[in-house]
């Protein structure tokens, strides 16, 4: 098997593979008419000249057409012609040379007319392997067009997600050091020093988290607990937690982080400002090939203003936006209010990690 690695020596190596095979598949063919024909030895040894000639001529087409290709189609096709012509004309005189010295004169007109009639027959095939050549080129070029296409669109879509994950954390951070910063306005240190150390706990996890690295969602509801057990200590009893995912969908993957700007949108909104606090669940379940994910708090909801502006909605749009670069338009995201509440929902494909 021919293994192409798209370095400068992979296509020399490619490119003398397929040029021995090319003739000697040439050779095998001329060689096997030849015994069909039941023609003297002679001939043989004229047709291992010929395909041992056109291996070798071909070969020297090989530099004068890099220098070619890059030039206008025209000069290309001008080029080529004359490369050809030239080629053949030498080729029928050493043909004629091999087929004097191996005395097959009959194979062989000496005079004008045969050497034209011999330098078209030669032109025609040497014309055969010219367009092979740059067919092969062109179809070789554009694959490597397309390959820099799609690095650089994962390039791209890489920095995108990074840019949008690494959001997260200024966001995620100035909410909680301001939580952190009212513990201690209201003397209780203990439990501020508890929130920082399960702080820190959480920033290392995020730090850890490849951005472009997929969780399972068992994974994401540990990583969401290290976030709530800060927020815990704030709340108490006045946060309370739900979680109804099936089995099924633990295993699923799900870029990391994803819910996480939710939950946090939960608790601010939903659970801070309320004296008896509030309410979030979080769903999982395989439906038709897609995850499906929500959460639901029980809050004031969501107006169309609120969305636009800087609450809730920098969550919702961090998410939405990270949703769209990584599963184009293979997803759905839907935000409604619950009365009370809001409700997110999220569908991505399903994926498994390595068993």
């Amino acid at each position: 098997m021919l293994i192409f690695d798209g370095t400068p020596t992979g296509r020399n190596r490619l490119f003398w593979a397929l040029q021995t095979l090319s003739w000697a598949t040439y050779w095998a063919i001329r060689h096997f008419s030849v015994m069909f024909w039941d023609k003297p030895v002679g001939y043989q040894h004229v047709i291992a000249t010929i395909a041992l000639l056109g291996f070798v001529i071909t070969a020297l087409f090989r530099p004068i057409y890099r220098r070619l290709w890059g030039k206008s189609p025209a000069m290309i096709v001008l080029g080529a012609l004359t490369v050809c012509y030239a080629g053949a004309v030498v080729w029928t005189l050493l043909i004629g040379w091999a087929a004097r010295y191996w005395s097959i004169h009959e194979a062989y007109d000496s005079s004008l007319v045969g050497l034209l009639l011999h330098s078209f027959n030669g032109i025609f095939e040497l014309l055969t392997w010219t367009g092979l050549y740059f067919g092969y080129r062109y179809y070789e070029s554009s694959r490597e067009e397309h390959e820099r296409t799609l690095k650089a669109s994962a390039l791209a879509q890489e920095a995108q997600v990074k840019m949008l994950r690494y959001q997260l954390n200024p966001h995620f951070l100035f909410n909680t050091l301001n939580a952190i910063s009212t513990l201690i306005l209201e003397n209780q240190n203990r439990v501020a020093n508890q929130a920082v150390t399960r702080l820190s706990e959480f920033l290392r996890y995020t730090l850890d988290q490849d951005p472009m690295k997929k969780v399972t969602l068992r994974q994401e509801i540990d990583a969401l607990n290290l976030y709530l057990s800060t927020e815990r200590l704030r709340f108490a009893e006045r946060l309370t937690i739900e979680f109804a995912v099936e089995e099924a969908a633990l295993e699923a993957l799900l870029p990391s982080l994803l819910l996480q700007p939710l939950i946090e949108n939960a608790v601010k909104y939903a659970v801070s400002p309320r004296e008896d606090g509030g309410r979030i669940r979080v769903e999982g379940r395989i439906r038709a090939g897609m995850l499906e994910i929500a959460v639901e708090d029980d809050g004031p909801g969501l107006s169309a203003a609120a969305e636009a502006g800087n609450g809730r909605g920098v969550g919702l749009r961090n998410t939405r936006e990270r949703l769209a670069v990584v599963y184009g338009d293979r997803h759905r995201l839907a935000t409604l209010n619950a009365q009370p509440g809001l409700r997110v929902e999220i569908a991505i494909p399903e994926e498994r990690g390595p068993s």
